[in-house]
């Protein structure tokens, strides 16, 4: 009580102020509850975790040589563009004729970026592509040496389920793994 005899104007009184609002009778504490932000947790963004339907996710994106041994490494989100990944990774690409790539990374930015290089992009379009480009089944059928890297590296226990929490490193162990399973 203050000198007015009443309680101070900066307290709630039962009824009013916002907390009353989010009180739920099911809750026994009123207040209680999930966060009302629409934005992800703090670091998310930073260390590479998505959110999906299926929950939390990685991409890693990998630039390999014509042996399929890796070269450079990325990780990004589950929910993020391919494309994206591949502008950083053409950056480190050593000299080549040929660049297989992923349906996903069908965009014009990618296709420019390998030509720029001095290399053919060998990328199967997308369906919803108006005009496809040159594409050669035939060639593409040597991307099997990609998908095979990628499962010797989730051959490792802790790069299929991603134990660390932080994206430095996951991308650690996955440069380990790599250097253990093809450089060794």
């Amino acid at each position: 009580m203050g000198r007015e005899r009443h309680l101070g104007r900066h307290l709630p009184y039962p009824g009013r102020g916002w907390w009353t609002t989010r009180c739920n009778p099911d809750r026994l504490v009123c207040g209680e509850g999930a966060p009302l932000r629409g934005w992800r947790q703090r670091g998310e963004y930073e260390q590479a975790v998505g959110r999906s339907r299926s929950g939390r996710t990685t991409k890693i994106h990998a630039l390999t040589d014509g042996y399929g041994r890796p070269v450079a490494f990325r990780l990004t989100g589950g929910q993020a563009a391919d494309c994206r990944a591949a502008e950083d990774l053409l950056k480190q690409m050593p000299g080549c004729r040929i660049v297989h790539a992923d349906k996903a990374y069908d965009t014009n930015a990618v296709r420019r970026a390998v030509e720029a290089h001095g290399a053919m992009p060998n990328i199967p379009p997308k369906s919803s592509r108006r005009w496809k480009s040159c594409f050669s089944p035939s060639l593409y059928r040597d991307r099997n040496a990609i998908e095979r890297m990628f499962g010797r590296l989730k051959d490792f226990r802790r790069i299929a389920t991603r134990y660390d929490r932080l994206a430095t490193n996951f991308l650690a162990a996955i440069c380990i793994a790599a250097s253990v399973s093809y450089w060794l």
